[in-house]
């Protein structure tokens, strides 16, 4: 099953290219919710850039689902969520969050990834 992306694919300007892919749930890729937290981790492939995308509304039992996520080049996300740019080179082992709806980044201090 595709799903559809709430950006046409007509619309996806070059925000950001040859960046590689990222994970990205669903609230935000096909219901276009903002992006809220992201990080980056070791990739996980040779394409990938490490980088994690969430909506912040996302419960335990949502994220367990891989269903609900994809991987999408960064450059989609990019253009889901432009504010997302200016943190994209970023090291492994960042993380930034939105405290409020339509606020800017900041990062997220001593946020680690589970150890799943």
């Amino acid at each position: 099953m595709t799903k559809k992306l709430h950006i046409p694919a007509e619309d996806i300007r070059p925000l950001a290219t040859g960046l590689g892919t990222c994970i990205a749930t669903d609230k935000i890729t096909v219901a276009g919710l903002p992006v809220r937290f992201m990080y980056r981790e070791d990739p996980i492939g040779q394409n990938d850039s490490g980088w994690r995308f969430l909506a912040g509304t996302e419960s335990d039992a949502y994220m367990e689902n891989a269903k609900n996520q994809g991987a999408y080049d960064v450059n989609v996300l990019a253009n889901c969520d432009p504010s997302i740019i200016p943190f994209l080179q970023a090291s492994i082992g960042a993380a930034f969050q939105k405290v409020e709806a339509g606020g800017t980044f900041e990062e997220a201090g001593d946020w680690e990834p589970d150890e799943d």
